[in-house]
């Protein structure tokens, strides 16, 4: 007999083997001047109210001794839909920006539960802006055009 990923305890499904993530891609750029973008990735829920961050990756650690927050107003809608009020650095949510490449974020449990979309926003230095929406359920995909490739939920 094979199981599931779900596994019985007593008789009951628990929680899944593996936990969803939303996969983003930041594309390399051919641009002399290449920045590493800002990018905030949230749940905004359907009924509306405040976005519940999941990551955010911003200026962390600089060597110039600033703290890095001064350009998150630059992710324009994360910014209006929460971020301000978001106490930061963040345990498991902030982290620095990140260099092209795939990346994989956990999602947190209850974000697949239909009552969320998934929103990742990017602003880059000398670079543009964009925002990727999509719904909350596994296999959902949606791509940017410039400052974000691919983004999909596994």
């Amino acid at each position: 007999m094979r199981l599931s990923s779900l596994t019985l305890i007593g008789g009951l499904a628990a929680v899944p083997a593996t936990a969803a993530t939303v996969n983003v891609t930041i594309p390399r750029l051919s641009v002399a001047e290449y920045s590493k973008p800002y990018v905030a990735v949230y749940l905004e829920p359907a009924a509306g109210g405040p976005a519940k961050t999941v990551a955010i990756w911003y200026g962390l650690g600089k060597r110039d001794g600033e703290n890095g927050t001064k350009w998150l107003t630059e992710l324009r809608a994360w910014w209006r839909k929460g971020g301000r009020s978001l106490h930061l650095p963040a345990d498991g949510v902030s982290s620095p920006t990140k260099a092209p490449g795939s990346y994989a974020i956990p999602l947190p449990a209850d974000a697949l539960s239909g009552g969320y979309q998934i929103v990742v926003e990017a602003a880059r230095e000398h670079g543009g802006r964009e925002l990727v929406t999509l719904p909350a359920k596994v296999g959902a995909s949606a791509s940017g055009k410039t400052e974000l490739g691919a983004v999909t939920i596994r």
